[in-house]
């Protein structure tokens, strides 16, 4: 799984040509001005909801994510998007952009199907908080564009439903064609059962024959990076025996230069830091969930100097002191 995101420079451009001025969503997101001038910008999750959330303040729109997700021009389809719409149907192209989104960012695309209805949902696997609305907006309207695009119909869904108010719901309906529902339990569209097997006039088994080996090639070398990264967390709890290992003792462990473990992590958004401290949070969280260690004990185990130490890095962790969060988790276990 990859664990950022790739944000394409153009839609800092498509920002612009509705009014949105970039610098002023990234001032407002906390994020370097400089990255509207890239053309492609890594993010976490974190980052992205920043961005999101700071597009929906600063545009004067509240439709902004129906406007962004909205494309009719195929020249501005990016290459998944291409791919999707080279498929034979509505249901293959949902299924070729679930398959090949793990290229580009941590999310699934989960869909749901029974003998009337069809749902399509949007999941952020790294996410510690609400998806913002506008986000799930955009998602949305970008799932429609390439229903209609390849249809060439205006095709609409059943309902969209949407698990917080929104005060442009009216707006929404119409954009979509069909109700919105809010205060639903999930965020999802909604087809017709049926729709999955609406036939795309784009079709271009051609084109998709040129895309499909490319795409499979990067998700193998994906996994086996992923691998990789996995490799060095379990050494690295391999290794938290007492003391903080060194990156020099994980290469070591490894059998590569201290370079070469460098060189690797940063070409998969990766830091030592980042993973080892991502090493001793899954290993803090079994040691109070499977144990009854004492926290100095746990800290010990894993390479804090002291009990505090830990205490401090385990709030930045979770939110809340560990002694704390054991006991939610029993309470959980217990009911």
């Amino acid at each position: 799984m990859n664990k950022h995101f790739r944000f394409s420079g153009s839609n800092f451009m498509r920002m612009e040509e509705l009014g949105v001025r970039p610098a002023a969503v990234l001032r407002r997101a906390g994020l370097p001005p400089g990255l509207a001038g890239q053309p492609r910008v890594l993010l976490t999750t974190k980052e992205l909801f920043a961005l999101w959330r700071a597009i929906g303040e600063v545009s004067a729109r509240p439709a902004i994510g129906l406007l962004l997700g909205t494309e009719n021009r195929t020249e501005r389809f990016h290459p998944v998007g291409l791919a999707a719409l080279s498929s034979e149907n509505f249901g293959a192209a949902m299924d070729q952009m679930a398959r090949y989104k793990q290229l580009t960012c941590p999310e699934q695309i989960v869909q749901g199907t029974d003998d009337k209805e069809w749902s399509i949902q949007f999941r952020w696997l790294l996410a510690d908080e609400i998806e913002p609305p506008v986000l799930i907006e955009c998602a949305f309207a970008w799932v429609l564009s390439i229903a209609r695009h390849g249809t060439r119909t205006r095709l609409s869904p059943l309902r969209v439903e949407f698990m917080q108010p929104r005060a442009h719901a009216k707006t929404i309906e119409r954009h979509f064609g069909c109700p919105a529902v809010c205060g639903a339990t999930r965020n999802a569209i909604v087809f017709r059962a049926a729709d999955a097997q609406r036939p795309f006039v784009t079709r271009n088994a051609e084109l998709l024959s040129m895309l499909a080996p490319q795409f499979e090639e990067e998700l193998k070398q994906e996994n086996g990076n992923e691998n990789f990264v996995e490799r060095v967390r379990i050494t690295i709890q391999e290794n938290l025996t007492g003391r903080r290992p060194t990156i020099e003792d994980i290469a070591d462990a490894l059998h590569i230069s201290p370079r070469t473990l460098q060189r690797r992590l940063q070409d998969e958004g990766f830091s030592f830091q980042r993973v080892l401290e991502e090493a001793r949070r899954q290993l803090a969280r079994h040691y109070l969930n499977n144990s009854a260690l004492e926290l100095n004990e746990a800290a010990y185990l894993l390479g804090y100097e002291d009990g505090n130490s830990f205490v401090r890095a385990f709030r930045t962790w979770e939110g809340i002191p560990p002694a704390r969060w054991r006991e939610q988790q029993r309470a959980q276990a217990i009911s």
